[in-house]
């Protein structure tokens, strides 16, 4: 039977309107600011399809999802489920993916932040030694060493989520809903120089590069898995995380659809190539640029979010794993007066922002999605495997169509990690190897759950 009545100190802040909104914050980032561009050169026109499929391994997952972090309202997200029903040694790889995807993906938006700040600060003419702007070799033809506006607001996030949920809570929901007024000026505008010519032809490239471009926009949506590791600070998770998880994305794949249509309506696809602001040059194409700055602005704040949701879920993964004993304690502690993982938090923070000074951006993208896709197969899976162990097993909210709706998340996941390079599938296989060494030489031995069922 599932154990849903540890204690484990966290504040119960949240509810179903600031799940949604966390989801949010993780979401609307660099998927619709940055990455439509490079969508659109794979896809052209035909990015909206691809965001749609993108939407379906999403939505079919997040069925899964919601399932679990409605029985099981602990922190931990796909790891605490998949140790429920698959076992320690399934749990440890997943926990050890998702490990690779908060890192990376914070590290990475924290990067794109960098580039969106540092081109704001241009338009006030301020501009930073070279040496500061990138990380080394990020600029061909630039001296460049160290990104230091991607260090400092790794930092800056960190501190934030150190002093509280209650606080975190606040900052997210006010910039969501700058972010969210931004994205729906630029399609209040945007709509009316549509010229319907630069939708033909709609798959330049075929049904392949709609894949093509699926896989590389599933970045898009990653977060809205980030509102389960809230469960523990959640007021009432049986009712309120499937409404966050189902709220969140439902309304970010509508919003991307709809943006992307518009982009590749107002600028033909061939020119976004080499733009790393896709969205305020179509409005810049269309002599709104006033706007552009607007949106710029959006942008940063977009990315702010997101960088704070990916490290709050790192920090919650490490806290459920470190409690349960397969990492140092020192993951799990809890602040007497903030009630957070403070040491966790920093910990992390301090990588995250390090690996975004440190490594370019190109590099980081590289390994993000595999971890995420491997991620929600493998939750499917036990979506299917519990239904069939524990039938009787109460759930608040049940997803519907098992096995039918697991089994085509699994079928999504798949075939979009199949689109991924062979340099992503090794260097995922080499994050994987190191895992299994510090589980077997580490965790193992120490786990608290199957330490406590040998001496019973």
């Amino acid at each position: 039977m599932l154990e849903t009545s540890k204690k484990s100190g966290l504040r119960k802040e949240l509810g179903a309107f600031d799940l949604t909104m966390l989801g949010i914050g993780a979401i609307i980032g660099t998927g619709i600011f940055v990455l439509t561009g490079t969508g659109a050169l794979v896809a052209g026109p035909g990015l909206m399809l691809s965001f749609v499929i993108g939407a379906f391994a999403c939505g079919f997952a997040a069925l899964c999802y919601a399932e679990f972090a409605s029985m099981l309202p602990v922190s931990g997200s796909v790891y605490t489920y998949a140790y429920a029903t698959l076992g320690e040694l399934i749990a440890w790889i997943i926990g050890w993916d998702l490990m690779l995807e908060y890192l990376l993906a914070s590290s990475a938006v924290s990067v794109g932040w960098s580039g969106y700040f540092q081109n704001l600060l241009a338009g006030f003419g301020v501009t930073l030694p070279d040496a500061l702007t990138a990380a080394y070799g990020a600029r061909p033809g630039m001296h460049t060493l160290f990104n230091l506006p991607a260090f400092m607001i790794a930092l800056a996030i960190t501190a934030l989520l150190a002093f509280g949920i209650r606080e975190s809570k606040r900052f997210n929901n006010i910039v969501v809903a700058v972010k969210i007024a931004v994205v729906l000026l630029f399609i209040a505008l945007g709509v009316w120089h549509i010229k319907p010519a630069n939708w033909h032809p709609l798959l330049p490239y075929g049904m392949g590069g709609v894949f093509h471009g699926a896989a590389i926009v599933f970045f898009s949506f990653l977060g809205f898995d980030a509102v389960t590791c809230a469960a523990e600070e959640v007021k009432n998770p049986g009712r309120d995380i499937p409404r966050g998880v189902i709220g969140s994305l439902a309304i970010c794949s509508v919003l991307y659809v709809v943006v992307s249509a518009i982009m590749t309506g107002i600028v033909p696809f061939a020119q976004y190539a080499g733009v790393d602001h896709p969205v305020s040059k179509a409005l810049e194409v269309a002599g709104l640029d006033w706007v552009a700055g607007i949106v710029n602005l959006g942008a940063i704040l977009g990315m702010t979010t997101v960088i704070l949701v990916m490290t709050y879920g790192q920090t919650r993964i490490t806290f459920a794993m470190s409690r349960d004993g397969l990492l140092p304690k020192v993951f799990s502690e809890v602040h007497p007066k903030y009630q957070t993982p403070y040491r966790a938090t920093w910990i992390i923070g301090i990588v995250i922002a390090l690996i975004g000074g440190l490594v370019p951006l190109g590099t980081l993208a590289e390994l993000v999605n595999i971890g995420t896709l491997a991620a929600f197969s493998l939750i499917a899976i036990a979506v299917i495997v519990l239904r069939k162990q524990q039938p009787d097993l109460p759930r608040k909210f049940l997803c519907p169509g098992v096995p039918w709706i697991p089994a085509l998340a699994i079928l999504f996941c798949v075939f979009l990690m199949a689109q991924l390079g062979s340099l992503t599938w090794t260097c995922f296989l080499i994050w994987l190897c190191i895992g299994l060494l510090v589980y077997f030489g580490y965790a193992r031995s120490r786990a608290l759950l199957a330490n406590a069922g040998a001496r019973a």
